[in-house]
């Protein structure tokens, strides 16, 4: 027993077998708890001055916004360049960035207009970083490792959102909003030099692609091409524009509707994000992810959401909450899997940079439409909206798959009677 339960362990962190990725995993461990510092404590800030779910909806247009503009260029550019280096540069902007907002938080009377173009700032060096960030992950480790090392790392993205979110209630409520981002911008040093220290000979780097016309339009027409590609991407498009507004959501959940406080919704999504651990952990698991089980996560983050619009107490939030965080991690994970095995090595950064657009760049659009609903319609409204999306997008996705996995069986039947492999 003990011997089996050893070899699940070995398989769920086989990744961590390679120096390049360790180093990688700790860097990031430290610097995401302090990016989800940030990220909670802008939103307190500026729920706290405005009292607006529609403000709350335009910040995040704010921090994602050029995603969606800029997103495309973004992976284009991480095809083109070394990622690693175009890392160590968008890793320290984005540390400039959190110390910005340390210095306006730590004003007496700050302008509200100052952190939302802070946050502007912030979404550009995000529009780079990103595509970089999650395509250099293929780099680190052996082809065998690949899908491991992408469901480990989203392990992680959602692990610090259990200390972030944690660390970020307890400071605000003692220290103020200034020292959260004060210690995100020095948690950026981690990631910095974890970059710093990787052995650039252990990279699995692909050829740099070289610049021509037309790359752009070429990534989109390869990703429909790719069923396994186009099927989860266009599913996301639909979740993350609805369901995965968390931002918005939660906290007007949570302090208009459950009455609770700042410490509330921190606490609320901390537990939250222990569920995400565990469904990412359980995705990391798998040894093959396909187009089902991204169906299948986004039914049950539906579902999960569904049951969270009706609790009719805070205390009752909690153990929802898990399960949310489970489903909503497992459906991020499983999608970003499939894109990252089954995309072309020539072609990762860009698709996964359409990928990052149809998630995070959506919150813009899906933000103040949400933020809207919530102070005409009340909290539980938006978070329904955000259920029968998720669910939606899992059985069109479950129609789709089937279709095309009926169409392949029909094309077989055909090949094989044409070569008369079939008995009369």
């Amino acid at each position: 027993m003990k011997a089996k339960t050893l070899r699940g362990v070995r398989t769920t962190f086989r990744a961590l077998r390679n120096r390049n990725f360790r180093l990688f995993f700790a860097g990031q461990l430290i610097s995401q708890a302090g990016t989800w510092l940030t990220t909670i404590a802008l939103t307190l800030l500026v729920l706290q001055l405005t009292h607006s779910g529609v403000a709350i909806g335009l910040l995040t247009a704010a921090q994602f916004g050029p995603v969606l503009l800029f997103g495309a260029w973004g992976g284009l550019i991480a095809d083109r360049s070394d990622k690693r280096r175009l890392l160590i540069i968008t890793q320290t902007l984005e540390m400039l960035q959190s110390f910005t907002l340390a210095a306006l938080a730590f004003m007496s009377h700050p302008p509200v207009a100052a952190f939302y173009l802070t946050a502007l700032a912030g979404g550009f060096m995000l529009a780079f970083d990103n595509p970089a960030r999650r395509s250099f992950v293929a780099e680190m480790v052996p082809a065998s490792d690949v899908q491991n090392a992408v469901t480990l790392n989203s392990a992680l993205m959602t692990s610090s959102r259990v200390i972030g979110p944690a660390l970020a209630g307890v400071l605000v409520v003692t220290a103020g909003f200034g020292w959260c981002f004060l210690i995100d911008g020095i948690s950026y040093l981690a990631v910095i030099a974890s970059l710093f220290m990787m052995r650039r000979s252990e990279l699995r780097q692909p050829p740099v692609v070289a610049r021509a016309r037309g790359q752009l339009r070429a990534a989109v027409r390869y990703i429909r091409a790719v069923p396994d590609l186009w099927i989860p991407l266009t599913m996301m498009t639909i979740v993350g524009t609805l369901t995965f507004n968390f931002a918005v959501v939660i906290p007007l959940f949570v302090e208009h509707t459950l009455h609770g406080s700042n410490g509330s919704f921190t606490l609320l999504y901390s537990v939250l994000s222990i569920g995400s651990v565990v469904g990412a952990l359980a995705a990391a698991h798998l040894k093959v992810i396909d187009t089902r089980h991204v169906v299948w996560a986004s039914i049950g983050f539906g579902a999960a959401m569904f049951v969270l619009a009706g609790a009719p107490t805070l205390p009752s939030a909690f153990p929802i909450a898990l399960f949310v965080g489970l489903t909503s991690v497992a459906f991020i994970t499983t999608s970003t899997a499939i894109v990252q095995v089954k995309a072309d090595p020539a072609m990762r950064g860009r698709v996964l940079a359409l990928q990052g657009m149809v998630l995070i760049g959506s919150t813009p659009i899906g933000g103040p439409l949400l933020g809207w609903i919530c102070d005409v319609y009340g909290a539980r409204a938006g978070i329904l909206l955000g259920a029968a999306a998720a669910v939606a997008a899992g059985v069109w996705g479950y129609v789709m798959h089937r279709r095309i996995v009926e169409s392949r069986a029909v094309e077989a039947t055909r090949e094989m009677e044409s070569a008369g492999l079939t008995s009369v």
